[in-house]
């Protein structure tokens, strides 16, 4: 893939996971899917994200910026939304919150293989 191609790649797993298209993940997902160093499978990281769905029901993914280097992507999603509890271990419960995860993704075969992603809790604490 070059990086145009992995980056419209990138742009339409984004749209699957605002989709919630659990079943679709596996066109964007490689089997031996990673993220932050441990190995989770497909299945593992789509648990990952359906757990995410189910505590912050309103959750969209918004691309702020993208850079495509194959076989590499980083990206910047900006999030505004309402976790109805517990988030990152702050008391969120159900308060609506702004902030941005930087993550950076190695393809394989076509698909997202390696996840390295932090989120920026500073900006979800100054809000609570």
């Amino acid at each position: 893939m070059n990086a145009e191609e992995i980056a419209q790649s990138y742009r339409d797993y984004i749209a699957c996971l605002n989709r919630r298209d659990w079943n679709g993940l596996g066109n964007f997902v490689h089997d031996d899917a990673r993220h932050n160093g441990r190995l989770l499978g497909l299945s593992g990281y789509r648990d990952l994200l359906e757990t995410n769905v189910r505590d912050i029901p309103d959750l969209l993914f918004e691309i702020g910026t993208l850079v495509a280097d194959t076989p590499r992507i980083a990206a910047r999603l900006l999030f505004e939304c309402t976790p109805t509890g517990m988030f990152m271990g702050l008391p969120v419960n159900g308060r609506k919150v702004a902030f941005a995860e930087h993550a950076f993704y190695e393809y394989r075969d076509g698909k997202i293989w390696d996840v390295r992603s932090v989120i920026d809790k500073a900006a979800i604490e100054a809000q609570l």
